[in-house]
């Protein structure tokens, strides 16, 4: 009885795989009358695609240079039996423009995947421009509502522009979002490769209503530029990792908080090989965020300049957490305007580490290195800043305000230029920039390609760290169990 069902089951993936199919859709020469499976019999509509239910193995392909409007709403799931997946896959063919989804503001999204498993969607333009702002509107929404798992979802090289969705937080439009509610989470996820401009109110953003959190979440090699509010959020996944994305001019247009990139509700984040300048503002401002209901949040291997909140933020109310949150090897350059601060703690965040981090703190500015607040009668605890360079470029100053702090450390820290309201012990104060700084030119938005193995030379020893990391920000190894030397930048 047994092997027969056995091989009942893998008659049936044979099947499967037979059944799949090639469709194609264009919307100038095709027909809906036509069976689609050829380019010459190519269906025509968005609503033809929209009432077929996919299966297994199945492709839709939209004709390059093709455009519609209205809304893309395909059913099916692909296979998933362990580690194997048959999707179905939307893409283009022929030669041209990638095909262009225009929803008009009279839909939600131009593109939903809802409660549907294993797709890839790849090549494909979407927008989602009204005449007026409206609550919730989104290029693309990935939606679960089903109890359990909505899984394998990969989008790949989509361009995502001209969303005009609402700039409040509680009614936030996106580029990119996805939501599980209820009983549903997302496994492997995966957005990667995309482009996103001018989206309101933000760019890749997650909310988290399930109850169960989602994992396999990753968000990689996207270029974002002009979002009106936070570039790159989490919210409710753990293990997530955001990686080699390029965000610029987040926080664009929104009132209220936003940020470049950070988790919400989500532990065992990694936010590492990102690029994040001219977040506007300073509210929050920051280029990263380690947020509340957050544990174990690595921030390492990133740049960031220019972004007016300043670098980062670790914050929680009084009444909640945000716990063990790692920062190393980052590279900041003229974060924060004088309003603002490079570092904030706020309430109540609890061991946090950073280390081997650079920051070099312009002529034109004189702004907090760090400066800890409260919220709701929450501080922050247990902060040990330590083998961290701080170069204060001359006319610019770097102040430290700890506020209502508790035992907040700085131990072997090198401090170049002007610096007030250090703690005795902080770190070596050297009289002058190391000579790898001296020749750097910062307005060049390429800046950080100019160290070269030439301008690597060790700077003072800091101390050890338990678990350094296996390498700096631009790839040399760290000797594990061994004295560091200070700063983002090792030597080869």
């Amino acid at each position: 009885m047994r092997k027969w069902m056995l091989g009942l089951g893998v008659s049936s993936l044979l099947v499967m795989q037979t059944m799949a199919a090639t469709y194609y859709v264009d919307a100038a020469q095709g027909n809906d009358q036509h069976q689609g499976t050829s380019e010459s019999k190519a269906w025509k509509s968005l609503e033809k695609i929209n009432a077929t239910v996919f299966q297994s193995g199945d492709r839709i392909l939209l004709r390059a240079g093709s455009q519609w409007q209205g809304t893309l709403r395909p059913q099916g799931s692909g296979l998933i039996a362990g580690t194997r997946i048959e999707p179905i896959v939307l893409d283009r063919y022929g030669e041209g423009p990638l095909p262009l989804i225009e929803a008009q503001g009279k839909y939600p999204q131009a593109l939903l995947l809802h409660n549907v498993e294993a797709w890839q969607v790849k090549n494909l333009q979407l927008t989602n421009q009204g005449e007026a702002r409206a609550p919730w509107r989104y290029g693309v929404k990935i939606s679960a509502t089903k109890q359990g798992a909505m899984r394998a979802i990969h989008l790949d090289g989509l361009q995502v522009r001209d969303v005009n969705g609402d700039l409040r937080k509680s009614h936030e439009g996106c580029g990119i979002f996805f939501e599980a509610q209820g009983q549903a989470w997302f496994e492997n996820l995966l957005i990667e490769n995309c482009s996103l401009e001018r989206c309101d109110r933000n760019g890749i953003c997650q909310r988290g209503y399930g109850r169960k959190r989602s994992t396999g979440v990753v968000i990689r090699g996207n270029k974002l530029h002009d979002i009106g509010g936070d570039g790159i959020k989490l919210w409710g996944t753990n293990g997530g990792l955001i990686e080699r994305n390029v965000v610029s001019f987040a926080r664009a247009r929104c009132k209220d908080h936003a940020a470049g990139i950070w988790p919400f509700a989500s532990d065992d984040t990694v936010i590492q090989f990102n690029q994040v300048s001219d977040t506007q503002g300073t509210l929050d401002g920051q280029a990263f965020d380690s947020d509340y209901e957050c544990e174990r949040t690595i921030i390492q291997y990133n740049m960031s300049w220019r972004n007016q909140g300043g670098f980062l933020l670790v914050c929680a109310p009084g009444n909640n957490y945000c716990r063990n949150t790692l920062v190393r090897y980052n590279l900041s350059v003229d974060d924060g305007v004088n309003s603002a601060r490079v570092i904030h703690f706020g309430g109540n965040s609890e061991h946090t580490l950073i280390h081997n981090n650079t920051f070099v703190i312009t002529g034109k500015q004189q702004i907090p290195l760090v400066k800890c607040t409260d919220w709701e009668r929450g501080i922050p605890r247990n902060v040990d800043f330590i083998n961290n360079l701080i170069i204060t470029q001359e006319g610019g100053l770097a102040r430290y305000e700890f506020g209502p702090a508790k035992e907040f450390r700085m131990r072997n820290n090198v401090f170049v230029g002007k610096q007030m309201g250090l703690p005795d012990g902080a770190g070596e104060m050297l009289p002058s920039m190391p000579s790898r700084w001296q020749h750097v030119d910062f307005s060049d938005a390429k800046w950080y390609q100019q160290f070269g193995p030439e301008k690597r030379q060790a700077l003072p020893l800091g101390e050890v760290v338990a678990k350094p990391g296996d390498r700096d920000l631009f790839g040399a190894k760290v000797q594990q169990g061994r004295t560091l030397p200070v700063g983002a930048i090792l030597p080869p």
